[in-house]
C-alpha cells in the first residue's frame, strides 16, 4: 500500500492488518512506517512513487503480491488557471498519476502470478467533477479515475479486479495542511461541517471492497460525508 505513513493510508493499513491481511507499507517517511508497521504486524520499505529507481526496488523486495493499494498523492494548490504555478501542476501530476502508473506497471506481472488480484486506485470525487481553485488536483484526480477504467478494459478477462474510491471530503492531519500552507486556512475548509468524513471510513469502505468475493468487482465507490451533498453544497452549522 502506498502513502501508508499518515491519513488514508496509514488508517487502511491498519484496518487490512485487522481483517488478516498481510500488509506492505510504503512511503518517503521510514520512521512513521517503522511505527505503524511494528504496532499491526506490518512491514514496511521505502518507497517514492515519483523515483523510478525506488519504484524498481521496492517491486524486487516483494515476493508475492496479492492486492495493490494505491493512495499515494496529494494536492499542493488552490491557485486558479490564470495563476497556475507550472512545477506545482507538475509535482502535482507527478505523485498522482504518474506515480500510480510507476507502481502499477512494476507490479502488474506479480499480481497477475497471483491469480486473483485486486488493483486499487484512491481517487477523489474530484477526479469527477471541477471546481474554481482545485485545476491542478482535478486535473490528476480525473487523470487517475481515467487511469483505473482503462486498466479495466485492459485486464478484462483476467483475474485483475480494478477497484476505484472516490472520497469527497475528509478531514485528515496533513491533506488541507499541505495544499494550503497554513493551519487556519485548513482549519477553515472544513468549520462548521457536522462530522465530515475521516480516514477510517474510507479505509472501511476499501476493506469492504477488497473483501467482497472475487467475481464481485466495485467498479467505483463514491464517498461523502452526509453534510456534502455535492462537490459545491456542503451545509455548515453557524
Amino acid at each position: 500500500m502506498t502513502g501508508a505513513s499518515s491519513g488514508i493510508g496509514a488508517a487502511t493499513a491498519t484496518r487490512l492488518a485487522a481483517e488478516g491481511f498481510d500488509v506492505v507499507l510504503a512511503a518517503r517517511r521510514l520512521d512513521r512506517l517503522n511505527e505503524l508497521a511494528s504496532s499491526i504486524g506490518g512491514r514496511a520499505l521505502a518507497l517514492d512513487v515519483t523515483d523510478q529507481a525506488s519504484v524498481d526496488a521496492f517491486a524486487a523486495a516483494l515476493d508475492r503480491v496479492d492486492v495493490l493499494v494505491n493512495n499515494a498523492g496529494g494536492a499542493f494548490d488552490a491557485n486558479p488557471v490564470e495563476d497556475a504555478d507550472l512545477d506545482s501542476w507538475a509535482r502535482t501530476y507527478d505523485v498522482n498519476v504518474l506515480g500510480t502508473v510507476r507502481v502499477t506497471k512494476a507490479l502488474l506481472p506479480a499480481l497477475r502470478a497471483s491469480g486473483a488480484a485486486d488493483v486499487l486506485f484512491v481517487g477523489s470525487t474530484a477526479g469527477l467533477i471541477s471546481y474554481e481553485g482545485g485545476a491542478s488536483y482535478t486535473a490528476a484526480k480525473h487523470g487517475v479515475h481515467t487511469l483505473a477504467e482503462t486498466l479495466r478494459l485492459e485486464l478484462n478477462g483476467e483475474p485483475v479486479r480494478v477497484i476505484e474510491i472516490a472520497p469527497g471530503m475528509v478531514r485528515t492531519d496533513e491533506f488541507s495542511l499541505k495544499r494550503l500552507g497554513s493551519s487556519e486556512a485548513a482549519d477553515a475548509v472544513y468549520r462548521g461541517v457536522r462530522e465530515p468524513l475521516v480516514a477510517e471510513d474510507i479505509a472501511d469502505c476499501i476493506a469492504w471492497t477488497l473483501t467482497r468475493p472475487h467475481h464481485v468487482n466495485i467498479d467505483l465507490m463514491v464517498v461523502r460525508p452526509l453534510a456534502q451533498a455535492a462537490q459545491h453544497k456542503v451545509a455548515r452549522e453557524t
